[in-house]
């Protein structure tokens, strides 16, 4: 009689007995492929939802920021004295839609007057232009912005993280307006801003009006940061002009950078490590797989009497190897499709845990589940061939 053809299903079912009757074993085996998956997954999947987080965010922030920052001198350490008339005269560029400039008043702001002097804050008190904040793309978190008539008054408004530090948080109406000490007298503070992903030096720093910081603090009238929106086509012209337009005497004194560039370096930084991820990945599925292999190398001794009673009721070599090879990769891709989504869903948690969109890349899903597919032939191939070549009197002999 011709031997009994076993199909996919057949196969698949006998493969299953092994993981069916030692659960424990099969769990352990299988964990260090559920790591392996679950962390190349991750290390995909947290980078691609961290650049579309930021492509999110540049889009609505807008890509067409420049920033142009006078250079302190090496020799002298004095700031080139840039002309009052640098934003105004940034306007007159063609693509150039608005311009805004700050200047540092190089003053000291503290919480109060009974703070010793050496003993600063240490953020940066700026003088800034009525108009600056749409073109850096700030909002008012509460209170207003200096205008016209608050700009020549002793009126202040703070950065995000500069009203964390001096513990003004937020304008209640109704209530008096706090203070804050800076130089020798106190200035009110009018308005509180919200986070500027693009001007993290405005986030740091309490502003004060142009005029009122000429007239209270000092100031010489020249600024050193100014800012312009351009159109997204022309930013590149506009960048190579920008330096002579703010300071024609000595363009070499003046840097000129994109903020969005600084936002996307910074945010490649934090994923810097991927490459290690991944390699550590690779070593937990190489231990996965030999784990495996093991496994399936003890499971043909345990069971050297099935493998005899079947090869004496007519179970040919090939079967034997299709059983063996058929639990390699059952297991495998268990532990890999627990993997997989022990992966999605970490990678999907932490992404909203940051309020990212959670991006899982298809090709790693995939290039999991191929993986653990893989590496179940590759553990079962020599346990199964060291299965098939038992002979019924060997196995039914065996203690």
């Amino acid at each position: 009689m011709k031997p009994v053809r076993l199909g996919p299903v057949d196969l698949l079912l006998l493969g299953l007995i092994g993981v069916r009757t030692r659960p424990m074993r099969a769990v352990l085996s299988a964990l260090g492929i559920s790591i392996g998956i679950a962390t190349m997954i991750v290390v995909v999947g947290i980078p691609a939802s961290s650049r579309q987080a930021l492509d999110n965010e540049l889009s609505t922030l807008g890509t067409n920021l420049l920033r142009a920052e006078a250079m302190v001198d090496p020799l002298t350490q004095t700031l080139p004295p840039v002309p009052e008339s640098a934003a105004a005269m940034t306007t007159r560029i063609g693509p150039v839609e608005m311009a805004g400039a700050v200047a540092n008043t190089h003053s000291t702001v503290r919480r109060s007057d009974r703070i010793p002097a050496t003993e600063d804050s240490g953020l940066t008190v700026l003088a800034a232009q009525s108009g600056l904040l749409p073109v850096i793309g700030a909002k008012l978190g509460s209170g207003t912005f200096l205008n016209q008539a608050t700009g020549s008054f002793p009126a202040a408004v703070l950065g995000d993280k500069a009203a964390t530090r001096l513990g003004i948080t937020e304008l209640r109406p109704g209530e008096p307006n706090p203070q804050v000490w800076i130089g020798d007298q106190w200035f009110v503070v009018v308005g509180i801003l919200d986070a500027i992903p693009l001007a993290p030096d405005v986030e740091r720093a309490v502003l004060v009006g142009w005029e009122a910081a000429r007239t209270r603090l000092g100031f010489d009238g020249h600024p050193t940061v100014v800012f312009l929106r351009a159109q997204e086509a022309a930013i590149e012209s506009v960048r190579s002009v920008l330096a002579a337009t703010v300071y024609a005497e000595n363009p070499a004194k003046i840097q000129i950078s994109r903020p969005s560039d600084a936002l996307a370096a910074k945010r490649i930084t934090e994923t810097t490590f991927s490459g290690l991820f991944l390699g550590l990945a690779g070593v937990a599925l190489l231990v996965g797989g030999v784990g495996v292999a093991n496994t399936m190398v003890i499971s043909v001794l345990e069971r050297k009497r099935e493998i005899g009673l079947r090869r004496a009721l007519g179970g040919n070599r090939r079967q034997v190897r299709g059983q063996f090879l058929a639990e390699s990769v059952a297991l495998c891709l268990l532990g890999g499709i627990a993997g997989t989504f022990l992966g999605v869903l970490g990678t999907a948690g932490y992404a909203v845990s940051r309020d990212w969109p959670p991006v899982i890349p298809a090709t790693a899903v995939l290039s999991g589940v191929g993986a653990a597919l893989l590496i179940g032939v590759l553990a079962g191939v020599y346990p199964a061939i060291r299965a098939s070549r038992l002979t019924p009197t060997e196995a039914l002999a065996a203690p």
